[in-house]
């Protein structure tokens, strides 16, 4: 029994011993590593190999000759069970890509992902058809040509977003404000998700509040309501008092929502990549970068403390307008708790009382906006209605900081020069000022271009033609017609301004968004004219060029003088970047082993078909056994390049 297990023990040693030679030879050989579970089936294969081959090897030379020493098959043997399994390796590495096939631990995670997956495209499936949506699933769409027949499949429509949580109500939020690609019933009816939530019940609420605080609600509020003021599709709004007499508002999150957040984020994302992978209009728009966004904005949606500090700046970035920021408490606020200060009025969705200047009120939202957007580079970038509240003293507020855009100042200057030109009406400047705001490729027709900007301009943007939601859209096709990538900050002013382009229509019908627009443009411009902003500007110019303008005489001094003694010259270095000089040298070792392959075949194949030489076996010469042994040799060098060529730079 005793010599039993320690006969299993030296077999296990000696194979794992042998495993382990095999992966550093095949590591040090191929210069790459390779994942474990091909490396075993490698080792398996040459330790399969092995034995056989060495004894037909051995079979090969005569005992009975003196002269004759196995050592040398023996190693030949040794090497083509090596170079064999190596030869699995590199057709795997081309069949079967690293990363193409998930691990053990990947494949669990997976199977775990795509069951809770599952579950939720059942619960959607269900909500659908629950709500009269089942004929869509199936292909077998009713005619939509009456109103009515809209109208009923709009409701539909909102009550299954309403029903499939979050992610859904914000994507049906963002559908309300695309006119462009939606009939005004869906668009009506959608708009309905920005303040018709149904709510959470107060029990599933109060174990938030409770974790969030450290404690019962009573140690920090005299008093709370527990019916909520509104449901929104994240959180909802409480009424509270605090122990210092403060009336606030609490933002509480609704429980269980980062969950299904994620897994939702994770059906829209792989939604995406399927669309942009196999239709053209997917990648036109890029329904990838799309999803991203969203994702992005989501999660920091998800984390009021991100809100708070979003209120901070944009209240920072609104100083001495007449629109109001609530006043957040970020001592009783956290991750999923928001206190701020409570605001008397009503909603701007709601009707707007009589006796207000409904322009007034609209001039001034945009106003505001326009400032933030063009001046401070802090704006919020989703003010519809039901983020904009009309107070009792007939100032406007703001609400719901979770979506905040933010430009620098290079964004801002090139955006200031696009609305410049497009005021100005010529396409060339729209064109040139287009082209810094956007990510441009390689090779774009900047002659098309101007010219579909200048029907854009003919159709949307002229005295007397109201300005609508087609307009935004028309705008970001023409830019993904052409190639060209919104950065997200810019994506952000654009939703954020076709937002306010709807609410102000609720709010003053008629209302002309581009000839306010020029109106600040004008006022900002003369704000920027006067003698104490030049001076400013005049000074800060001359400090920033100040060092240069030290240095500049004596660096003149020092080239002509150079080009007097007939000492000037310039000096180029080729390669300075490291990423360049090895690019090359990568290049020239893959060269250098091709023809090391090539050339140690040719002469492998040359000494093969020698007859001549010392005979070591009645079948092979002393030629032939170094032919076998540089043809390996070639192997191995020609399986390093190919290797090295089907494993892709991850």
């Amino acid at each position: 029994m005793r010599v039993d297990l320690l006969m299993t023990g030296i077999l296990v040693i000696t194979i794992a011993v042998a495993v382990a030679g095999f992966t550093l030879i095949a590591r040090r050989l191929l210069d790459l590593r390779f994942g474990t579970i091909r490396t075993l089936l490698a080792a398996a294969l040459v330790l399969g190999i092995a034995g056989p081959l060495m004894r037909s090897f051995i079979g090969m030379v005569d005992p009975d000759d003196p002269g004759i020493t196995p050592l040398w098959f023996l190693i030949l043997a040794a090497v083509c069970s090596l170079l064999a399994g190596m030869v699995f390796l590199v057709i795997a590495e081309a069949l079967v890509p690293p990363g193409s096939l998930p691990g053990p631990v990947e494949l669990v995670r997976g199977l775990r992902g795509r069951m809770v997956r599952s579950r939720r495209y059942l619960q959607i499936t269900r909500i659908l058809v629950r709500h009269g949506l089942g004929p869509y699933l199936r292909g077998r769409a009713p005619d939509l040509g009456a109103p009515s027949s809209r109208v009923r499949l709009a409701r539909s429509l909102r009550e299954a977003l309403d029903d499939a949580g979050v992610t859904f109500v914000k994507l049906g939020q963002i559908l309300s404000t695309r006119g462009d690609l939606l009939p005004v019933e869906f668009v009506e009816e959608l708009r309905l998700l920005q303040d018709r939530v149904a709510s959470a019940p107060w029990a599933e609420i109060e174990p938030v509040l409770v974790a969030e605080l450290g404690g019962p609600v009573a140690e920090t509020f005299a008093d709370f309501e527990r019916e909520p003021l509104a449901a929104a599709s994240i959180a909802q709004v409480y009424r509270a008092r605090l122990k210092t007499g403060e009336e606030v508002v609490v933002k509480v999150q609704r429980p269980g929502i980062a969950a299904v957040v994620e897994q939702d984020l994770d059906i829209v994302a792989r939604l995406a990549r399927t669309l942009e992978r196999r239709t053209r209009w997917g990648r036109a728009f890029g329904v990838g970068d799309l999803s991203r966004g969203f994702a992005e904005a989501l999660r920091e949606e998800l984390d009021f403390r991100i809100e708070t500090a979003n209120m901070a700046a944009v209240a920072a970035a609104s100083a001495g307008e007449p629109v109001h920021v609530p006043v957040p408490y970020p001592e009783l606020s956290g991750r999923r708790v928001l206190v701020m200060e409570r605001l008397e009025g009503a909603a701007l969705g709601s009707a707007v009382p009589e006796g207000r200047d409904r322009r007034e009120l609209a001039r001034t939202l945009l106003d505001t906006l326009l400032r933030q957007i063009m001046l401070h580079g802090v704006f919020h970038a989703d003010p519809h209605p039901g983020n904009i509240m009309l107070l009792a003293d007939g100032r406007l507020a703001l609400l719901d900081f979770g979506s905040v855009g933010r430009l620098d100042g290079a964004l801002r200057a090139a955006l200031q020069r696009l609305l410049g030109a497009m005021d100005r009406g010529g396409p060339l400047g729209v064109s040139d000022a287009l082209l810094e705001v956007v990510s441009r490729p390689d090779e774009i027709d900047e002659n098309e271009l101007e010219r579909e900007l200048g029907r854009f301009m003919a159709r949307h943007v002229v005295t007397g033609v109201a300005p609508d939601m087609q307009m935004f859209g028309r705008l970001f096709r023409i830019v993904s017609a052409h190639g060209l990538s919104v950065p997200p900050e810019v994506a952000a002013v654009f939703r954020a301004l076709a937002t306010v382009e709807g609410t102000l229509a609720r709010l003053a019908p008629g209302f002309d968004i581009m000839a306010e627009a020029r109106a600040f443009s004008a006022r900002h411009l003369q704000e920027e004219s006067t003698p104490i902003r030049l001076r400013q500007a005049v000074e800060q110019e001359a400090l920033s060029l100040l060092p240069m303008l030290r240095r500049l005489p004596r660096r003149i001094e020092r080239i002509a003088g150079a080009a007097e003694h007939g000492r000037f010259s310039l000096n180029v270095r080729l390669f300075a970047d490291e990423r360049d000089r090895r690019h090359i040298t990568g290049l020239l070792h893959q060269v250098l082993i091709t023809v090391l392959a090539a050339t140690t075949g040719i002469m492998a194949v040359l000494l093969l078909g020698t007859d001549n030489g010392l005979q070591l076996t009645p079948g092979v010469s002393l030629h032939q056994l170094i032919g076998y042994n540089l043809l390996v040799i070639s192997a191995i060098l020609a399986l390093r390049v190919l290797v090295t060529v089907f494993r892709q730079d991850r």
